[in-house]
């Protein structure tokens, strides 16, 4: 297996890194014209074009088989999970929700200024669409990941959209069910996100759309931003491990293939001072590479999208660290609450030797859904601000306006916006 491996000090190093900063962002504009494609005809044609393409991608015809998953299908997947699953389940659900319960904000008023009123109302968004991949990607986590902060928001309606041509996993029903999600829609794709976004006779439009997905659904989530609010676009997962000589080989590399299975493109970087942790590290993905069962997947993304880098010191492994707004960031250091307090850019910090970055995938709390593609330098993780709006609130009395009168038919003049100033000074009058 090659990995690429770099030393700081090499002549050439930082066009290296750049280009390992850009994450391959070329790759996505081949498919756009597709997407815009099918999301213009769902738009136009309805269920018609949404029922073609769900026949002509998944094999799925939706007119025999139902668009909507029934009950009885939810029920049947339910049941056939074992208590302790359904447990492991509900431990999960429990401290997602625990933590982004400490996330919900609430309506604010001030009133200390004598006639005026300020505030900020709070309302929770009317219908979401939660988009849940299908196939080799269908995980209950990202079911519980996008439902849960919607349902603590306060949401009317979660609806769900995941392809369904090879059927579903009992634990993505069984997890939809136990986050309170309203409807499940077998369609998948940007012709899913075509169909939340404009609606059609049978699936109704909604509010916002999130939730991650193959390069057409992050395109379509895209395209149809303004019609409708998405999270965020994501890409491929990443994974950075900081790591000092304390750090356990074994452990780095796990969790470096933790990420690296997803998907080809995922993105998995090691910074360390320690050459001889590097070393030790790229003999343990060499043993453990092949014992997986998505070893092919995960050797091309170490291939392809890996760097093993040593570096000067710590503090240029933190720097670069910043740099690179890693989506899943790991710091196996001594002292991790130290180097915490260097970073600026990362969607989520696991600190110290027993926190993979894996537990954060599932039950440790916190949103997996998370900035990719250096988006971290100014997005957050997803959360239940997301599924909430807000709405500013102005109260004036006669009295309280008049103490503004003059600046403000001035700041009108200074803008040379004459009904602006009318629309106060007639008030003024009164």
């Amino acid at each position: 297996m090659d990995i690429n491996c770099y030393q700081t000090s090499a002549p050439g190093f930082q066009e290296q890194f750049q280009r390992l900063c850009e994450r391959n962002l070329d790759l996505d504009m081949a498919a756009d014209t597709v997407v815009a494609e099918i999301l213009e005809r769902v738009r136009k044609e309805g269920d018609t074009a949404l029922f073609d393409y769900t026949k002509r991608f998944d094999g799925l015809d939706l007119a025999a088989v139902g668009i909507e998953v029934r009950t009885a299908e939810i029920d049947s997947a339910f049941n056939s999970l074992s208590a302790a699953q359904l447990k492991d389940i509900e431990l999960a659900i429990e401290r997602i929700t625990v933590y982004h319960q400490r996330q919900l904000q609430q309506s604010w008023f001030d009133d200390h200024e004598p006639g005026v009123l300020l505030g900020q109302k709070i309302t929770p968004l009317s219908r979401v669409g939660i988009y849940v991949p299908g196939g080799k990607a269908s995980y209950p986590s990202s079911v519980l990941m996008n439902a849960i902060p919607a349902r603590v928001a306060g949401v009317e309606e979660i609806v769900m959209a995941s392809p369904a041509a090879q059927g579903y996993n009992p634990a993505v029903l069984a997890s939809a069910r136990l986050c309170g999600v309203d409807r499940i829609f077998r369609i998948g794709g940007a012709q899913a996100v075509a169909a939340l976004a404009y609606g059609t006779s049978s699936v109704a439009a909604v509010d916002k759309i999130v939730g991650p997905g193959n390069i057409y659904v992050a395109l379509a989530k895209r395209r149809v931003f303004g019609r409708v609010g998405i999270d965020m676009v994501a890409g491929p997962s990443e994974i950075m491990v900081v790591a000092d000589e304390s750090a356990n080989p074994v452990y780095v590399a796990a969790d470096l293939l933790s990420q690296a299975e997803h998907d080809e493109l995922a993105v998995v970087v090691l910074l360390t001072p320690s050459q001889k942790l590097r070393d030790a590290v790229e003999a343990e993905l060499e043993k453990q590479l092949p014992s997986l069962s998505r070893r092919e997947i995960a050797q091309r993304s170490l291939q392809d999208q890996g760097a093993l880098i040593t570096t000067a010191s710590l503090d240029e492994a933190l720097e670069l660290a910043n740099r690179f707004a890693v989506e899943h960031l790991e710091l196996a250091v001594a002292d991790p609450l130290l180097a915490l307090s260097s970073i600026r850019n990362a969607g989520a910090v696991f600190l110290g030797h027993s926190t993979p970055e894996a537990l954060g995938d599932y039950l440790a709390g916190p949103n997996h859904v998370l900035p990719t593609a250096g988006t971290a330098r100014f997005s957050s993780p997803l959360g239940v601000d997301d599924f909430l709006k807000k709405s500013s609130v102005l109260f004036f009395s006669s009295a309280a306006l008049k103490r503004y009168g003059r600046p403000l038919t001035a700041l009108a003049e200074m803008e040379g916006l004459e009904a602006h100033g009318r629309a106060v000074s007639l008030r003024l009058q009164d």
